[in-house]
């Protein structure tokens, strides 16, 4: 079967995330997904936005539907990630977490932080954010007020150019 963008997750890391990015990618793998690999590929320092924005422009051309980022400690490459209006990154520490942040806020990236929890853990946050729908609801008012946000703030920032 041809891998569509509901069926790819792309996942990018800086160095700080680079010995957790290879078993994510595996355990998705071994559920039948295609996994879009965006970096990095080895320990050399690196800039967790540069990855951020390739992990964001994949969800915006559709070649994924989804998304991980990896970093230390996930807050600095979610912070990147957000900055993006179709992007709803979640800082997860555990699973219940990522099935809160997809079922609450219709999380599309799952952001963790290499240095603050182990393999086990990431791996069970991975699992619960891909089995978990959003329930919609109450809860879809309040996520549909996140791009309504991110619109005004752009045309603010325009128009103060």
């Amino acid at each position: 079967m041809p891998a569509t963008p509901e069926t790819t997750v792309a996942i990018a890391c800086d160095h700080g995330g680079l010995a957790l990015k290879a078993p994510l990618a595996e355990a998705m793998r071994a559920r039948g997904l295609a996994v879009l690999d965006l970096g990095t590929h080895g320990p050399e320092s690196v800039d967790y936005p540069d990855f951020a924005l390739a992990l964001a422009e994949a969800i915006r051309d559709g070649r994924a539907a989804r998304g991980v980022l990896i970093c230390g400690t996930g807050i600095g490459i979610s912070i990147a990630a957000n900055r993006h209006s179709w992007i709803r990154a979640g800082v997860c520490h555990d699973a219940t977490s990522a099935r809160l942040s997809r079922a609450h806020n219709d999380a599309n990236v799952l952001a963790l932080g290499a240095r603050l929890i182990g393999t086990e853990t990431a791996l069970d946050a991975l699992a619960a954010f891909l089995d978990t729908p959003f329930e919609g609801g109450r809860h879809a008012r309040r996520v549909g007020k996140l791009g309504a946000v991110a619109a005004t703030a752009s045309a603010s920032s325009s128009q103060t150019r």
